[in-house]
């Protein structure tokens, strides 16, 4: 593999020795100095060699092969220390192959105003012209590689845990008279701890998390990954098993984002970048890398931190003027899950205790008896809700809401009415909540998404929060499906994101509707009407994508195979265009439509819970729920269906599979839409005259969906006049609708060049970033002058805040 990748280039590398040796838990220790703004302090890693922690379950195939002492192995150089002299030598114009050591004694002599210019020497990273003869001397030594990029590596030494009082109970061979040996024998008992003793290995790796160092090791690193070694270490077996490592993230890091909130206060929160928490911490990037976390965070006592953690943090006051902050998880999930976000969050509570809270803090039965996880879990040992009765019956999880202090009403108003009905409906969906807890946090304007979930936190965009519940109720359904797809169980190969975001967006109509407390008929025509959008949507999207981004499962039969290392390629991972595809939403949603409708939604649903029961907590590939599905229904049922045509017909080629008839067109309120279309079509053109009583057309109420289908059907027209146009922004309220229904008014006005609204279209571009970058292509294209000064205009004022990759996708349409 060609890990020489360039970071503009399209595929992602994973560049983790995952098959040789795995990290099973971090200890992070972490302070936030907003006036650099850069995060430091140390990583301890608690390793596994071999794969004896993986388990096989339903037709998956192992995660990873068995260790291989002789692989993964790199050349041991002689003892050097590289010169002192041109230390303005930068990352940036390193080679691939840079050595770094660290040289005994060395102190940081950096200084904290996040100027790096003249620090990587300090650091230990030098450039690889300084460094000594790395030829083959005749000795091997086994090599740990971790996803690392941005990060600011200053020193890596073994920990010693046998240094730890009462550390003792760990040692089953007292006869072990190497120490190095006892080291690594402690820490494979402390990982292997049953599940039930979860809070004593918590409290044993914070322990010796702070345990002295015990020797110094060697460290490379290049564009995508920090390598380590220990002189005379030839296997994984003998390599250290805790070890810590002192970092700094840089302010132009890519996981992170220094910004600031709606309030003007500073804040930093990783968004969900294509490459995931490597420039966060060094970590294993692969999903099979399963790992739990805990983490101490100081910052100024101001600053509320908010993580993936499963208890409710609270603040410890340290010194005047600083507080820390600790949580933790004991559900082993990929590092890419981990999510952080400081600020100065206001939680924002409810003014009254209604009944409804009241009935949602009890716990209660479920109607379905299935819900219950019967037998034996199928994923690796941890204190698994599934298998707690009290857990599998709470309806509604404990939650809470964050927002900057600007937004509270708003929050207050819509987003937390919404919380108790969305987790009630989704228990009554899927059953037993995978996580304990869930905090939601209104984040800063330049999150370039509608939403994000991480285990117990979800990010929603301030766009979420305007023209009433609806758009903020079905965000938020999607977010909380997450839990169970793409956290609770997740892709083992991320090209097959379908399996995530595809049930989640199916997912999220059917807890929208229960949340709402529809009759069945009335569910059934929203979910229609929804199914029409999508499909104009998907339609739009695949005439205007390269089809190789079309195709849900591009690495077809090798779809989850890695290197002899574990190391592999995301296709397509780094591609900007791929972040603002939504084709693996909705050509995954089509699919899982599809499937419902054929075996009908009692069958498909009934199934769908025995499958989270079965899965949760592992990673799946597409054939594993295709063929546990086709497993699990009677034959009459599968007509035709098998994991082959599947492949071939949905997940494997561009577009949809042929005849797809148009979803949701003939459904009532689709054709309500249709009647209020022809109205504006005749009052369009009609001339210009003195009104007459009893002339007008009387147009009808419309729920959100339908304002957005309206829209998109007057889009096709090819001339609005401007009378039009403003009787249409009157008779809805345009500018007070939802951002779903305000972003296709914007279309309508550049496209018409409504010139009295600018003002509509420029404050969505500054208000609703993730929604806008579409427009700006808009308002280049019409090739209008005044629109592109306007785009411009807009751009200029919100460029320096705006999230990176859509800064970059914007300023290749502007200039």
């Amino acid at each position: 593999m060609d890990t020489k990748l360039d970071p503009s280039r399209d595929d992602l590398p994973l560049m983790a020795n995952t098959s040789h040796i795995l990290v099973k838990h971090y200890v992070l220790d972490l302070d936030v100095d907003f006036e650099s703004q850069i995060i430091d302090g140390t990583l301890v890693l608690f390793l596994e060699s071999g794969n004896r922690s993986r388990k096989k379950s339903g037709s998956t195939e192992e995660a990873c092969r068995s260790e291989s002492s002789e692989a993964c192995r790199c050349r041991k150089p002689e003892p050097c220390h590289a010169p002192v002299a041109d230390t303005r030598t930068s990352l940036s114009k390193m080679g691939y192959s840079d050595f770094a050591i660290c040289g005994k004694g060395e102190r940081d002599t950096s200084g904290k105003d996040g100027n790096h210019d003249n620090q990587e020497q300090t650091y230990g990273i030098s450039s690889s012209k300084h460094c000594c003869d790395t030829g083959n001397h005749g000795s091997e030594d086994f090599l740990l590689v971790l996803d690392c990029c941005d990060l600011s590596v200053l020193k890596v030494e073994e920990v010693d845990v046998a240094a730890v009082p009462g550390i003792e109970k760990f040692t089953r061979s007292p006869k072990l008279t190497v120490v190095s040996e006892l080291r690594n024998q402690i820490v494979r008992e402390l990982v292997t701890l049953p599940a039930d003793r979860w809070r004593e290995q918590l409290d044993y790796y914070a322990r010796c998390s702070q345990a002295p160092g015990c020797g110094e090791l060697l460290f490379d690193t290049d564009t995508w990954s920090l390598q380590i070694r220990k002189t005379g270490a030839q296997t994984a077996t003998d390599f250290p098993h805790a070890i810590r490592i002192r970092y700094r993230t840089k302010p132009q890091g890519r996981s992170v984002t220094w910004t600031s909130d709606q309030s003007g206060r500073p804040c930093v929160y990783t968004m969900g970048s294509p490459i995931n928490n490597r420039a966060f911490f060094p970590c294993q990037e692969p999903p099979v890398a399963m790992s739990t976390w805990q983490a101490t965070v100081r910052a100024a006592a101001s600053f509320v931190v908010l993580m993936s953690g499963e208890n409710s943090a609270k603040p410890t006051q340290l010194r005047e003027g600083c507080s820390s902050w600790h949580y933790y998880v004991t559900m082993p999930m990929p590092a890419s899950t981990f999510t952080i976000a400081v600020g100065s969050w206001t939680e924002v509570k409810p003014e009254t205790c209604s009944l409804r809270d009241l009935a949602a803090k009890r716990t209660l039965s479920p109607p379905e008896a299935d819900f219950r996880c019967v037998g034996v879990c199928g994923h690796v040992a941890y204190p698994c809700r599934f298998q707690n009765p009290s857990a599998t019956t709470q309806e509604v999880i404990p939650h809470r809401a964050f927002a900057p202090v600007s937004l509270t009403g708003a929050c207050q108003e819509t987003l937390l009415q919404l919380l108790s009905p969305c987790l009630s409906a989704a228990h009554s969906v899927l059953g037993t909540h995978p996580f304990s807890r869930l905090d939601v946090l209104i984040v800063p304007a330049n999150f370039p998404s509608l939403g994000m979930a991480s285990p117990h936190l979800v990010f929603l965009s301030q766009s979420a929060l305007t023209g009433g519940r609806h758009l903020c109720g079905t965000r938020l359904c999607h977010e909380i499906a997450h839990a169970w797809f793409g956290l609770a169980i997740g892709a083992r190969d991320w090209t097959e994101e379908w399996l995530s975001e595809g049930f989640a967006t199916h997912l999220e109509d059917v807890f929208w509707a229960k949340a709402q407390q529809l009759a069945p008929h009335e569910a059934q025509e929203q979910q229609e009407l929804r199914a029409s959008l999508r499909w104009r949507r998907l339609q739009d999207e695949l005439r205007n994508s390269p089809e190789q981004l079309q195709v849900l499962r591009p690495n077809k039969e090798k779809t989850g195979h890695v290197s002899d290392s574990g190391s592999s390629v995301i296709k397509h991972g780094l591609n900007p265009e791929k972040v603002f595809m939504q084709v693996h939403y909705l050509k995954g949603y089509f699919l899982l439509r599809f499937l419902a409708k054929r075996l009908g939604d009692d069958t498909y649903f009934s199934f769908l819970r025995k499958f989270v029961h079965t899965f949760h907590g592992q990673l799946i590939l597409s054939q594993d729920f295709l063929q546990m599905l086709l497993e699990n229904i009677p034959e009459e049922k599968r007509l035709g269906l098998s994991v082959e045509s599947i492949f071939r017909d949905w997940l494997e080629r561009p577009g949809l599979p042929q005849p797809q008839r148009q979803a949701g067109a003939e459904s009532g309120l689709a054709r309500q839409v249709g009647a209020e279309v022809a109205k504006w079509t005749r009052v369009n053109r009609r001339p210009r005259k003195r009104k007459r009583r009893g002339s007008g057309e009387v147009f009808e109420k419309l729920l959100p969906d339908q304002l957005v289908l309206l829209l998109e059907h007057l889009l096709e027209q090819k001339t609005l006049n401007p009378r039009t146009l403003r009787s249409l922004e009157r008779t809805y309220c345009l500018s007070q609708q939802d951002a779903e229904v305000r972003h296709r008014w914007c279309e309508l006005i550049v496209k018409h060049k409504y010139t009295r609204a600018y003002k509509t279209v420029e404050e969505f571009l500054q208000e609703d970033q993730a929604m806008g970058i579409y427009l700006y292509g808009e308002l280049m294209v019409s090739e209008d002058a005044r629109q592109q000064q306007l785009a411009r205009r807009c751009f200029q004022l919100t460029k320096e805040q705006m999230d990176r990759c859509s800064a970059q996708v914007v300023a290749e349409m502007l200039f």
